[in-house]
């Protein structure tokens, strides 16, 4: 039975609104095909659909609570499965060293994830959006979440293009509907209107940008994410009437531009337990948006951009607040035609936007490493990193729909007169 794609979204709000009350549906929306399992009647009604979209649906049964806390839901495990079969070849997964398997490791960071960074409780609506090349952390943090929540909803969607690009609008409606955003995906969601949406209906967000089976379970998320909220706080009075910062670096980086220092965030700290707070995992840093057209320098990244190590650094020329030139080889040639690709999809008012300085910040987890993902690079304890492209997440004017940062190994760093940071070493007592 074919149906057009609106009738097809007024059946499935329906009966997302019957899973408010009635738990023991399960609905799989896969990739030309909706299907409706009702398990209580064994029923099952197929329709087919032109939408692009895989999105799978999940809610936990009323009977027998116990047991079904015990043994995750085997029919979301095999579509999952399915869905993200495709991507394995993909994969680059260490195996652990210790006798821990890499499913026991998974389990332990999805429930550190679910108990310790966003306290998920007991009633509370949760989401998870996942994409094909996440979907075995999508899946673990399903059955985390489970245990705690009757209400978790498991979305895998189509890998998006670049950072920054919004999802499916059926899974920004979503987003607003839920008190916890759980999302492990290929790029970013962070700075999409989706998420600010989200937020503003009082949503607590976690985003996984670039996640991997090996970064979930090692390195930055390891971390004591309680040490980490410790030791940013400890940093936030050092910024008070502070408002002009200075970076420089024994690579080339002099770079100046003023702060609004009532503006620096401090809350990506890996705990995100209240409505409207967002962090990244794994988490660790302290940032800020560099007032819009005061941004004048050279900028030199040594270490990481987007998802690459840098064997060649970057060097990009800053004036007014835009790049206005970049060189370092056959990168930087990808980065004008990637930006260059997002400008042409703008009106022609708004095409220098993308090459905004967007935001600025420190890493400030001592667990993170310098891996050629910048999820984690960023968060890394001494370093310092810079965004260019959308910054209005963080209250600018910038909207281009695509956010990307370099990082800085070593940076030397001064607020007005007062020096934080000495080639990538905190001069300040912040432990």
């Amino acid at each position: 039975m074919t149906l057009y794609c609106t009738y097809l979204m007024n059946i499935f709000y329906s009966l997302y609104k019957q899973l408010i009350t009635r738990h023991d549906y399960l609905i799989y929306h896969t990739l030309n095909k909706v299907t409706y399992h009702l398990k209580s009647c064994n029923v099952a009604h197929t329709f087919k659909t032109s939408r692009d979209m895989q999105l799978i649906m999940a809610r936990k049964k009323q009977d027998n609570p116990e047991e079904t806390r015990k043994e995750p839901d085997e029919d979301l495990n095999e579509i999952v499965d399915s869905v993200i079969g495709s991507n394995d070849k993909e994969k680059t997964v260490q195996e652990p060293t210790n006798d821990e398997s890499i499913e026991e490791l998974l389990s332990a960071s999805a429930k550190m994830v679910v108990e310790t960074c966003m306290d998920i409780r007991r009633g509370e609506n949760v989401l998870i959006v996942c994409d094909p090349t996440t979907g075995e952390i999508g899946k673990v943090l399903h059955e985390a979440t489970i245990n705690k929540s009757e209400r978790v909803l498991l979305i895998v969607m189509p890998k998006a293009k670049h950072h920054g690009e919004e999802p499916p609008a059926p899974v920004a409606n979503l987003m607003r509907q839920q008190q916890v955003v759980l999302a492990p995906t290929k790029y970013s969601l962070t700075h999409t209107r989706a998420i600010r949406q989200a937020l503003r209906d009082g949503a607590r967000v976690a985003t996984m940008p670039g996640i991997t089976n090996e970064m979930f379970t090692h390195g930055g998320m390891a971390a004591d994410f309680n040490k980490i909220k410790k030791r940013i706080s400890n940093l936030g009075p050092h910024f008070r009437r502070r408002r002009i910062v200075n970076v420089k670096s024994k690579q080339g980086t002099d770079i100046t531009f003023e702060v609004n220092w009532r503006e620096w965030k401090l809350d990506d700290n890996g705990i995100c337990n209240r409505p409207r707070m967002l962090t990244n995992l794994p988490a660790g840093k302290a940032f800020i948006m560099p007032r819009e057209g005061t941004m004048n320098g050279i900028l030199i990244i040594d270490g990481s951009w987007d998802s690459t190590l840098l064997d060649e650094k970057i060097e990009l020329q800053i004036e007014n607040g835009m790049v206005v030139d970049v060189k370092g080889g056959q990168i930087a040639a990808n980065i004008r035609q990637e930006f260059g690709e997002v400008a042409k999809k703008l009106r022609s008012k708004d095409r220098e936007s993308v090459w905004t300085i967007a935001e600025f910040g420190f890493g400030m987890n001592d667990q993170a490493r310098m891996g050629g993902n910048v999820l984690e690079d960023e968060k890394r304890l001494g370093t310092c990193y810079f965004s260019i492209g959308d910054n209005t997440a963080l209250g600018g004017s910038s909207a281009v729909g695509i956010h990307i940062p370099g990082v800085l190994t070593k940076p030397s760093v001064w607020l007005d007169d007062s020096q934080i940071l000495q080639d990538g070493e905190f001069i300040l007592e912040i432990d």
